[in-house]
């Protein structure tokens, strides 16, 4: 365990170690993806979390397998974070029928209700209310199960975000909110879409704790977030958590930056947080550097056998065309 940090009961040594490799999974898989989009390969559009690994893989981290997620169109990390298979992940981004939604749904819309994911979501702020009702099923059916509720800081201007906290708050839901704070709403500073330093400050408004966590800062968020998992799970009402992350991308593959500057682009990339965290993990003994680099091999080599799987799948029949659609 780490000498200097207190961490989760059930966080185990090797699920230390495991996070690094998870880390690079994401990392990879979004690097794979922004690749074969460059070549046309994969149609559509994807919104890659590339810098933002941590905020993915610490707060699932804190949960139990019974617990559930929704996610954002930006939510690679948060499938691969909850269990999703990266083979199927990438098959649905190559249109292929064996994918998650049968290569009908492309990026914005991975969900795997087995593993407790229920749902990636194209619409700003459309995973929120979808996770208070999650939580309403929870309490009034007494399944003991927490949702972490994914969303980015444009959401929290829109109305879906207000609607639902109030409503988890007056009825004490068992949901966090995370807020993945990465500084930009597409093309627009925070700063000049929210008049407040802080997007946590409007749990107060709701009566709920808002916390601001380190998101490069795969400890922290872990801690932070059990902490407020298990405040929920004991009827103690939701948790606003605002996670400082960064994407390292633009908002999405027609994104060409323009409006940020390359040395703040380095000053975040400098925090990187697989490499702090690699840093921990080996001044802490837990592992070698040489083990650091298998690991990010394995990763790699994880992600090359899914895009062996994507390609070598079937595209769907034109006879499936109208299946899985619903009115």
């Amino acid at each position: 365990m780490l000498s200097t940090v207190k961490l989760p009961p059930h966080i185990t040594n090797e699920k230390l170690i495991s996070l690094y490799k998870e880390m690079w999974l994401i990392r990879y898989f979004d690097e794979k993806v922004d690749q074969f989009f460059a070549k046309g390969m994969i149609h559509g559009t994807t919104h890659l979390c590339v810098g933002q690994e941590p905020s993915a893989a610490g707060p699932i981290a804190a949960l139990k397998d019974i617990d559930k997620i929704t996610s954002t169109h930006r939510g690679h990390g948060h499938c691969i974070s909850k269990g999703a298979d990266v083979k199927r992940m990438m098959a649905e981004l190559f249109g292929r029928e064996t994918g998650y939604c049968k290569g009908k749904g492309g990026s914005m819309h991975i969900a795997d209700l087995e593993k407790g994911n229920l749902g990636a979501n194209g619409i700003v702020g459309g995973g929120i209310p979808i996770a208070v009702g999650a939580a309403l099923t929870s309490k009034m059916k007494k399944l003991g199960y927490v949702v972490l509720c994914y969303f980015g800081d444009g959401a929290s201007n829109e109305g879906s975000f207000h609607e639902a906290l109030n409503l988890a708050s007056i009825w004490d839901l068992p949901v966090v909110f995370i807020c993945e704070n990465n500084q930009y709403g597409m093309s627009g500073p925070v700063k000049e879409m929210t008049n407040i330093e802080h997007i946590a400050e409007r749990g107060s408004s709701y009566g709920i704790p808002g916390k601001i966590v380190d998101g490069t800062d795969v400890i922290e968020m872990m801690n932070t977030v059990y902490d407020a998992v298990e405040h929920a799970r004991s009827g103690n009402g939701p948790t606003l958590i605002e996670a400082k992350t960064y994407r390292w991308k633009g908002h999405s593959k027609s994104d060409a930056k323009k409006y940020r500057t390359r040395e703040e682009e380095q000053e975040w990339r400098n925090r990187d947080g697989i490499k702090k965290y690699k840093e921990l993990l080996i001044s802490e003994g837990l592992i070698t550097e040489e083990e650091a680099k298998q690991l990010q091999m394995e990763a790699k080599e994880e992600i090359e056998a899914a895009v062996t799987y994507a390609e070598n799948s079937p595209e769907p029949s034109i006879n499936t065309l109208l299946e899985d659609v619903y009115a």
